[in-house]
């Protein structure tokens, strides 16, 4: 590899390396990797650990490595949490990478999965079949969270929402080829208790611990994972349970394999404080500890909590955010009520987001209201009190709390100023607030339960629903975001990164997850439409009367998805492999999603089809021709974004992660997308070959180039980054606001970096720079990227002759 020329600080060619035995290096940076087995095994890793080296990564972040269902291709349906994956495996091939990369300078982070555990096939979970076969005589009864009550909707015993239709119990059968028999429905196998055998399927069901219901009759007896039934949550307040969940994690620390934890959905959990504290105490004080905490907006992160920060979505936020032009708002809100019906904007999401909160909790989270209902009446001293009105009183509570748990210690007298508010709103409701308020105060079960729930609501209501209802900038709909503001102000990036720098230096920054709806590149590029705002809606208009979508709302959904996927070198839509039927199964997930005209649970298959034949109606005709050609018009705006995204994140305060080739352009949607298999063969035979400053391409050339500087320089310089100093820099001029630019330095020292990038680029193709400038600090400031040295005050014009950005050194 050759690279521009440079001073003699520039950092040693990363393809010199060579393996040494020095313990790993401080996490200045990770690489996640979603493991699976027909795909991306440990021995794969390992395969690819020296080209992550090389790219300058200094840990491999890992998606969940225990034992998984079968086939699963995400990990987080763990069936066996006492185990290494051994389809991934096994603990030999995760001591193998471990070696592998602790012999590069490099280590491990893991993701562990506390709340719960797969339950799809009884047969895979040993635990959650001894509970079905034994009941709660079971030794792991108390390992779940079950309602065993007489009233709990299924006689007292165990429901099981699986059963897809009213004529189900008739295909239970007997199943006896095994060594015990067991109760069959269609591929499913259950256990049958001791001495019930001897009678016809039915009969035999009738007597089991557990009981076969309709998944649409609103009845579950287990805590779940938000509504998925197919996960049963673990009760890690249990010592037992935390123990056995958590012995390989210690194993893991014994040995010295990880460097880091990443807690999937802790606010799912009891009492998550307490379980990070003795988390921590397992890892110790030198292990990195992040969890996968959404927060609200302007919400802080617990300053209480044992942990180093979040897995990033709160910047992923501002990253994005500071890069939408506030001006584009009028025109794309004027667009989405011309064809959604409404405005996508702060007064129809509040509005919306307790409409659907409540629907999800009178339907979707039917079981667990009725838990926690139960539990409320029994804490608050009142067991007689009439049912439906403290189960509206306490959904009414549910739909207007604005984050996913009030019970952390930043947000003291949140709750009591929700129940206050409602109160304000209906006073008839006051008696039956006064009995969740004494619940609330004992406590006891229902303030966990109302903890818990209120997560599951704020989840499906907002994510997995209005998010999908949402039309007027889709790439402001992303998990942690807030598509109510139409982007952040300058000195808004600068003071949250500023703070982030001082208060979570360690924490995790990231651009893409396999949980984000669309993937860094995409969401950039659907976000440059609000600086073209009239355009794209007066596009937006000729192409809905050319091509009439099913419905406003969803040809407005789409068209922006599709803007952001579609091809930039000008090729049809329909010669790319495999984009047609990624559009049609993202569209059939969209809106599903929104619940608007179809849903997962009554699919409206009129609607569907109409939406699909749109699809290849705009795929195959005019609209798509003209949608590329806009696309192709665009690319280079939708690049200097997606540029200036990725350099702010890697050179900003926290751990930037980088989320599987995401190193290169990348076109990914909502998941199972992006968690497609990713050519590592391309991307190393790209890194090994780049030469000169690569320009805006398809290729992507210029985003590894920029990717591999900035972690090369995080490794030369890394007291410059995390614990690092903070400075945000200004420009002057004409074009000012079009400039996003701070230094970072060593801690009592003078700085060292200077990260300047482009924001609002389409104005700059007819106007240039101009007069815009930036003073450097005192010194002779090379740019890593091009070569080119600058002193004093830098013109911007210069300063990106060659590409958007620029990473100054001294």
């Amino acid at each position: 590899m050759t690279t521009p020329e440079a001073p003699e600080t520039h950092v040693t060619d990363p393809l010199s390396l060579r393996r040494t035995t020095a313990r790993p290096t401080t996490i200045r940076s990770t690489y996640r990797l979603q493991l699976r087995p027909d795909a991306l095994t440990f021995s794969d890793a390992r395969t690819i650990a020296e080209y992550l080296q090389q790219l300058g990564t200094s840990h491999l972040y890992l998606s969940p490595i225990l034992t998984a269902a079968h086939g699963s291709n995400h990990g987080y349906d763990v069936t066996d949490p006492t185990t290494v994956s051994a389809a991934l495996g096994g603990p030999a091939g995760l001591k193998a990478l471990s070696d592998e990369v602790r012999s590069r300078g490099m280590g491990l982070v893991v993701d562990l999965v506390p709340n719960h555990v797969g339950v799809a096939d009884p047969r895979q979970n040993a635990w959650w079949w001894d509970v079905l076969r034994n009941g709660r005589e079971s030794s792991f009864a108390h390992y779940f969270d079950i309602d065993w009550s007489p009233g709990n909707g299924a006689g007292g015993r165990l429901a099981l929402p699986v059963l897809q239709s009213e004529n189900d119990p008739a295909a239970l059968t007997v199943d006896r080829s095994g060594p015990e028999p067991m109760l069959a429905l269609h591929d499913l196998r259950f256990p049958i208790a001791p001495g019930t055998d001897g009678d016809n399927a039915l009969r035999i069901h009738d007597k089991q611990h557990y009981r076969l219901v309709s998944w649409k009759a609103g009845v579950c007896t287990y805590r779940r994972f938000f509504a998925v039934s197919s996960l049963a949550a673990i009760r890690q307040e249990d010592n037992e349970v935390f123990e056995a969940t958590h012995r390989e994690l210690a194993a893991w620390c014994e040995h010295d394999l990880i460097d880091g934890v990443r807690i999937d959905h802790p606010d799912g959990l009891s009492y998550p404080a307490a379980y990070l504290a003795r988390v921590r105490r397992l890892i110790g004080p030198n292990r990195l500890l992040l969890v996968e905490k959404i927060l609200a907006n302007r919400e802080p992160l617990d300053p209480t909590l044992p942990v180093d920060g979040t897995t990033g979505y709160d910047a992923l936020a501002d990253l994005g955010g500071v890069l939408i032009k506030p001006e584009g708002e009028q025109a794309l809100t004027e667009l989405s009520k011309k064809l959604a019906g409404h405005g996508s904007d702060r007064a129809w999401i509040g509005e919306t987001e307790h409409r659907i909160k409540r629907a999800v909790a009178e339907n979707l989270l039917a079981p667990e209201i009725r838990r926690l209902v139960a539990a409320i009446k029994r804490d608050g001293g009142a067991e007689s009190f009439d049912t439906m009105a403290m189960t509206n009183a306490t959904i009414e509570v549910l739909a207007f709390m604005p984050v996913y748990r009030a019970d952390y210690a930043p947000l003291a007298g949140m709750a009591g100023a929700v129940i206050a508010e409602v109160e304000r709103r209906n006073s008839e409701l006051t008696a039956p607030l006064a009995v969740l308020v004494a619940a609330l105060a004992a406590d006891g079960e229902a303030a966990v339960r109302f903890s818990q729930v209120c997560g599951a609501v704020t989840a499906k209501a907002v994510e997995d629903t209005m998010f999908y209802q949402a039309a007027r900038l889709v790439s402001l709909q992303e998990v942690g975001g807030n598509p109510a503001r139409f982007g952040h102000s300058l000195n808004e990036f600068h003071l949250s990164n500023s703070e982030r720098a001082h208060r979570w230096p360690a924490t995790m920054t990231t651009l893409s997850t396999h949980d984000t709806k669309r993937g860094e590149d995409v969401r950039a590029r659907i976000g440059v439409l609000s600086q073209v705002a009239d355009t794209w809606a007066q596009c937006v208009e000729a192409w809905d009367e050319a091509a009439p979508g099913p419905d406003g709302a969803t040809t407005l959904f789409l068209l922006q998805n599709m803007f952001g996927v579609w091809p930039a070198d000008g090729r049809p839509a329909a010669s790319v492999p495999g984009l047609r039927e990624r559009l049609h199964l993202f569209a059939e997930k969209s809106i599903r999603e929104a619940g608007t005209k179809t849903s997962w649970e009554e699919p409206d298959a009129e609607f569907e089809s109409a939406v699909h034949s749109w699809i290849d109606t705009v795929i195959d005709g005019p609209v798509g021709s003209e949608l590329g050609d806009l696309v192709h018009e665009l690319a280079p705006h939708a690049w200097s974004d997606a540029l200036s995204q990725k350099l702010l994140q890697l050179c900003g305060p926290g751990i930037p992660d980088i989320y599987q080739g995401c190193e290169l352009w990348e076109d990914s949607l909502v998941d199972p997308d992006n968690r497609r298999p990713v050519d590592f063969t391309i991307r190393i035979g790209m890194l090994q070959s780049l030469t000169g400053t690569p320009a805006l391409d398809t290729t992507g050339a210029a985003k590894m180039w920029i990717v591999a500087y900035a972690l090369w320089l995080r490794r030369e310089r890394p007291d410059c980054f995390v614990g690092g100093t903070y400075l945000p820099l200004f420009a002057t001029g004409e074009q000012a606001g079009r400039l996003v630019s701070y230094a970072r330095g060593r801690v009592g020292a003078a700085p060292e970096v200077i990260v300047a990038t482009t924001r609002h680029s389409l104005g700059l193709a007819e106007t240039g720079w101009g007069d815009t400038t930036l003073d450097l600090p005192q010194g002779t400031w090379t740019d890593r990227l091009t070569g080119h040295t600058f002193q004093g005050r830098a013109r911007l014009e210069k300063l990106f002759g060659l590409l958007p950005v620029a990473l100054l050194v001294r």
